[in-house]
């Protein structure tokens, strides 16, 4: 029986990315508070969040040093239009960014899909300064997943959302993926890479005098299934976009803030995009937030008289003093915890910890990249993912399998006691699911006529 708010929030919330029919036989889990990597139910029990509830969270709930940034904020300055006015957090947290990435002049939205507009928009209105409209289309990687606004579902290559919404998009052209997976015997990850960018150099040969940007995930195509790929192919495509004068996106909306292994993943190959993306880990997990970081020539050719000329982009909560003081916080915490160096550490033991479930006979390429963990599972089930959740939960963890791919992607405060949780349970839901395939199997001949 779904809880008193479960029950509630189905006849009154649409949740997201949710076939609401389902919500029948797995109700809303009410979570009523949460602790460092705990959540805690309605009804009293305690949950493991081995997703960062949907990757945004890196150093636990409820954290007292982003809670005490957050009341002072509040009762200073709560929000105040971005235009025309500015306030200290604002500049604070560009001037930080700024120097951890080299990019300046941020420019704010409120969540990821955001940020992707305003780079896309960003890219076409410069070369539109720039006296070349005709550059206004974007290609981005097989399997890219950009947000879900109409703007950034136009660059992002997941079949079931193109298919929903395609009269209302631009579609964008996709290159194949660098996935490390599709390795042909004898070829190591930087020659599957070295063999996407070729392809990518044939596209751009073809079409670079139409095209404003290139957008990817560096390193890590998350909602693909964590699709994992060698560092080369960014320093290939950054070649290849300096050549043909196409401007990269880096979106690191998922992947920044050391989900895989450095502070931002396109570092790992020693390059800068013309633009970042960030949200998600931004703010610790706290509040929306993202951001749109680009280089001193983007911004100098939006610098002019004519108010045409300026980027015309604009949200109610640009900027807003609460969400940019969490993010400052968040960048406080990274600092005093020596973040990416503790994650490495974190890393070893977790891999330890995950062994069994890697070297499980029905897993396949069983991977890692700084913080993420990802195994492909060997079964016939279409609804994998559904049910490995439901028996997760019973177990008290939270994951949630993109298709048969399952992944862990916690928050960076697991100590040994949430350790041996998620790496338990994760093997023991595994299990537990697999085992349900005869019964899947006979009931599906059941109801064949």
């Amino acid at each position: 029986m779904p809880s008193a708010l479960a029950a509630r929030s189905s006849a009154s919330v649409w949740h997201p990315c949710t076939q609401m029919q389902r919500h029948e036989a797995d109700p809303p889990l009410a979570i009523v508070r949460a602790q460092g990597p705990w959540l805690y139910t309605e009804g009293g029990a305690r949950i493991l969040d081995g997703i960062s509830s949907w990757w945004v969270n890196l150093f636990g709930h409820c954290h007292p040093h982003i809670q005490a940034a957050l009341t002072a904020q509040l009762a200073q300055l709560d929000h105040v239009m971005l235009a025309g006015f500015t306030h200290a957090p604002v500049v604070e947290l560009s001037e930080r960014l700024a120097q951890l990435s080299g990019l300046g002049h941020a420019f704010y939205g409120s969540d990821g899909a955001s940020a992707t507009e305003i780079a896309l928009k960003m890219s076409a209105h410069y070369w539109r300064n720039q006296g070349r409209p005709e550059k206004s289309g974007f290609v981005g990687l097989a399997g890219g997943y950009h947000g879900e606004t109409v703007g950034a579902l136009a660059v992002t290559d997941i079949p079931l959302f193109r298919a929903a919404y395609a009269p209302l998009l631009r579609l964008a052209a996709t290159v194949p993926s660098p996935d490390a997976r599709s390795a042909q015997p004898g070829e190591s990850a930087a020659d599957v890479a070295q063999r996407a960018a070729a392809a990518l150099h044939d596209w751009l040969a073809a079409h670079h005098q139409h095209t404003a940007a290139l957008i990817l995930e560096p390193l890590a195509q998350c909602a693909a299934g964590m699709v994992f790929y060698d560092a080369q192919y960014l320093r290939l495509a950054r070649a290849l976009c300096d050549r043909y004068q196409v401007h990269l996106v880096a979106d690191e909306i998922a992947v920044g803030f050391g989900r895989t292994g450095t502070l931002f993943a396109h570092q790992q190959a020693g390059i800068r995009p013309d633009f970042l993306c960030l949200s998600k880990g931004l703010t610790g997990g706290t509040l929306a937030l993202s951001a749109v970081l680009t280089t001193d020539t983007v911004y100098q050719a939006f610098y002019a008289d004519e108010v045409a000329r300026g980027f015309l982009h604009s949200h109610s909560y640009t900027g807003n003093p609460l969400a940019c003081r969490a993010a400052l916080a968040t960048l406080e915490l990274w600092q005093q915890h020596d973040t990416l160096a503790a994650n490495a550490k974190l890393a070893q033991r977790l891999s330890a910890a995950l062994a069994p479930l890697a070297a499980h006979p029905r897993v396949r390429h069983a991977r890692q990249l700084g913080m993420i963990w990802a195994w492909d599972v060997d079964t016939p089930l279409p609804d994998f993912a559904r049910r490995y959740q439901r028996q997760a939960l019973a177990r008290g963890l939270l994951l949630r399998p993109i298709g048969h791919t399952l992944y862990a992607m916690p928050p960076y405060v697991l100590d040994d006691e949430a350790i041996a949780h998620l790496t338990h349970n994760a093997l023991a839901a595994l299990n537990a699911t697999l085992a349900e395939e005869d019964g899947a199997s006979t009931h599906h001949e059941a109801a064949l006529p």
